[in-house]
């Protein structure tokens, strides 16, 4: 697989020696189950066999005492801070000191959220309600509300900064927001059923969505709207999961946009598929638990699955299993990478697989 995207030409610019690359797993990422992590943000450090550094405490407790669901995950390189979502509230940590700078309660609830790339402005969903919240990420404070929804849910900011994408998961519809008017700009769809995870390219003119009851993915074309083509796997049945409900829940494009992994819950299993026309299925790759989230490090050369697998995405091999300090399985379906100078971090990749060819 090439390296032919920006973050890839970046790493290889710096002495290998100055860059220290983590994984930052935020948990408990899958619900409210605490066997798969425990609660806080485990720390992994990607060029030592993703073997464990530490674990960071973080707050978000439900009124019943027990921590939370962790929702989302994202980074303000700027700001040198973390955030971490949950049913409640929304945290800002210290990516310096480890320590929380603010934790505030948000009416309605938070999911998925996306910052943009100036490390500025986070668009945070509601939970599942009928808005998305428009935030200040140094303060917390609102900016504005968009509203029109049914079920707010996932959130992705495009490379370029001029646009946002949201998922309502009852609408078969992903909306293209203008992120500096903070209007909805156009509808990509319809889909065939309610939108569910999804990934845009680099160049922001194609979206990859899997939707309600497909073992598979759509594509839509943002430039015009349209849908383009609807891509079921092939020599495998659906059947019940576990969670999320719908067969594909996990999207993401390698980030040089070669390819395609998709989320196979109740097969267990991630579907590899060429990212263009005829979006030939390539190979399916076998997990321990069953993936509800994808993604990638910013080279290109780790797969991230929920399930807690390290991935070569070259010879489909398993290279690690995620394991916290005492050697337990470490899962969720929220984590990204963050990179590191000294004590600075000067890049951060983002929870959702999005393409990085521009």
């Amino acid at each position: 697989m090439g390296c032919s995207f920006l973050a890839s030409q970046v790493l290889q610019a710096q002495p290998k020696s100055a860059i220290k690359r983590y994984l930052y797993v935020a948990t408990p990422g899958i619900r409210d189950y605490l066997g798969y992590g425990g609660h806080g943000i485990l720390v992994f450090d990607i060029d030592k066999q993703h073997r464990f550094v530490k674990r960071i405490k973080t707050q978000g407790l439900h009124p019943n005492g027990k921590p939370s669901n962790v929702k989302g995950i994202a980074v303000s390189i700027p700001l040198q801070s973390i955030y971490v979502s949950t049913l409640e509230s929304l945290q800002r940590i210290d990516l310096t000191t480890d320590r929380i700078i603010w934790e505030l309660p948000m009416p309605g609830g938070c999911d998925r959220m996306s910052i943009s790339p100036d490390g500025k402005t986070m668009y945070l969903p509601s939970l599942e309600k009928d808005f998305w919240t428009v935030l200040d990420c140094e303060t917390g404070k609102m900016i504005q509300q968009i509203k029109g929804f049914k079920r707010a849910h996932n959130t992705l900011y495009g490379l370029s900064g001029k646009y946002v994408y949201l998922a309502d998961i009852a609408n078969p519809w992903l909306y293209q927001v203008d992120a500096q008017k903070h209007s909805i700009l156009q509808k990509v769809g319809p889909f065939s059923n309610f939108v569910r995870p999804f990934t845009v390219n680099g160049k922001e003119n194609r979206a990859f969505v899997t939707v309600d009851s497909l073992l598979g993915f759509e594509v839509g074309d943002i430039s015009t709207g349209k849908q383009l083509a609807s891509i079921s796997v092939e020599g495998w049945n659906k059947g019940p999961v576990r969670r999320h409900g719908n067969p594909s829940h996990g999207i993401a494009l390698t980030p040089d946009e070669r390819e395609i992994w998709l989320c196979d819950g109740f097969n267990m299993r991630l579907h590899v598929f060429q990212a263009n026309p005829p979006y030939q299925q390539l190979t399916s790759i076998t997990l321990k638990d069953m993936p509800g989230w994808i993604s990638f490090s910013l080279d290109g050369k780790y797969a991230y699955p929920s399930s807690g697998e390290v991935i070569d995405p070259v010879s489909r091999k398993i290279l690690f299993h995620l394991e916290d300090e005492q050697h337990n399985a470490v899962s969720s379906e929220k984590l990204l990478e963050i990179d590191f100078r000294g004590s600075k971090a000067i890049r951060a990749s983002d929870q959702f697989g999005n393409g990085k060819v521009r």
